[in-house]
């Protein structure tokens, strides 16, 4: 049997693309067998472009709501998994307070990308299959690849 979490939290900057996309995508693996969330450092909305390239894999993530680590409804995670610097540190100094682990999936920041639409989904579909593979990577393993 493979020991996998039970809770994990997916943080990035602003919980408006890669961590909303990466909730989205294990809430859809593994239904409500494992507890999952996410959190920002900063809080966003949830972006156009993340909703679009997700409803093409049929997930919908239209009604997340982001929101910062200090909005969390439950802090009793496994694992933190962080997609960005800034919340690799935050979560590392929680993990000073709570008996959990961080681990830091670098993960690019796609609304970086500057340019005509289609480049722009290009780069939010990339992060959404590099994300996909990671978290099926961790299902076939039973653990939680790091960077």
């Amino acid at each position: 049997m493979i020991n996998f979490p039970s809770a994990i939290l997916f943080a990035c900057t602003m919980n408006s693309v890669r961590s909303a996309i990466a909730e989205g995508l294990m809430k859809n693996m593994f239904g409500k067998a494992v507890y999952v969330d996410s959190a920002g450092v900063r809080h966003g909305v949830v972006d156009g472009f993340a909703i679009e390239v997700m409803q093409e894999i049929s997930i919908d993530i239209s009604r997340h709501q982001a929101k910062t680590f200090d909005h969390l409804d439950d802090r009793s995670f496994d694992v933190i998994i962080s997609l960005s610097p800034e919340a690799h540190h935050k979560a590392v100094k929680l993990t000073r307070v709570m008996a959990c682990d961080a681990v830091f999936w670098k993960t690019f920041d796609p609304t970086t990308i500057e340019g005509n639409r289609e480049n722009r989904l290009f780069a939010y579909r990339q992060v959404r299959d590099q994300l996909m593979k990671k978290i099926q990577k961790s299902l076939t393993s039973g653990i939680l690849p790091e960077e």
